[in-house]
This record gives structure tokens, C-alpha cells and sequence, in this order.
């Protein structure tokens, strides 16, 4: 896996937590989404967070006017140091992000107070983002 460390700052976002993880995900997607009169414009993010009773995950967006909608929470993406890989055509290969990312952490030390972050750059394209320690 070819992966690269890159630097980032926060990323303000507004979120769904997902019910549950991993099967909430979409739904948790649907739910962000359907909030929104417009998808143009917007970063999405998904951000797991491992947790003592389980994995905390939130669909994300970061969006240029940093506008309020009642039914989303704020939610910042911390900055720092991430181990970064790209997954081409994802949509045909979502079960493979998990064990992706369990590669990745045998690669990096990893930091698990920030959570691991899928950036969704493109309808093909996922950036992976694992925090690590500098």
C-alpha cells in the first residue's frame, strides 16, 4: 500500500452519527444528505473514532459558507499529522476500507484519540487518512 504523511488543520463539519458501525454508515449518509438542498461544493468525510464500547462513527461535511442546520451536529476534524492512502473506485470496494485501514496501522503508530478519516474526494476516488504520531 502506498501511503504518505501528510499535515492538515481542523475541519470544521457538520454530522450524523451513525446508529450503529459499520451498517449505519449509509444510512447515516442518507440522513446528512437529505439536510442539504445542494451536494456542489461540499467536502464529505467519514470519521471513526474507536471508543472503549465501540467505534463512533460520523458522516461528514465541510462546506465553504460554514452555515447552521438545526439537525446536524458540529463536528471538527482534528488536524495533524495522517498517514494518507488513496482507494480508486471505492464504491466497488467499501468492504476492503476496514482492512485497509488495520494495514495501515501496522505501518504507523498510530494516535486513537483523533479518528481515522475517509475523505471523499471524488465519486472514484477515497483518501484513507490514519493519525499518527509525528
Amino acid at each position: 500500500m502506498n501511503c504518505r504523511i501528510i499535515d492538515i488543520n481542523n475541519i470544521e463539519t457538520l454530522s450524523v452519527i451513525a446508529e450503529n458501525f459499520p451498517e449505519g454508515i449509509q444510512e447515516a449518509f442518507n440522513k446528512l444528505k437529505s439536510n442539504l438542498t445542494s451536494l456542489k461544493g461540499l467536502k464529505f468525510y467519514g470519521a471513526a473514532l474507536i471508543k472503549s464500547d465501540g467505534v463512533e462513527y460520523r458522516a461528514c461535511f465541510e462546506s465553504a459558507e460554514k452555515k447552521e442546520i438545526p439537525e446536524l451536529e458540529k463536528f471538527t476534524i482534528p488536524g495533524g499529522k495522517y498517514a494518507s492512502c488513496k482507494l480508486k473506485d471505492w464504491n466497488k470496494r467499501t468492504g476492503e476500507i476496514k482492512n485497509l485501514f488495520k494495514q495501515m496501522m501496522t505501518g504507523y503508530k498510530t494516535d486513537l484519540s483523533r479518528p481515522q478519516v475517509e475523505f471523499y474526494k471524488s465519486q472514484k476516488e477515497l483518501i484513507l487518512m490514519l493519525p499518527v504520531y509525528a
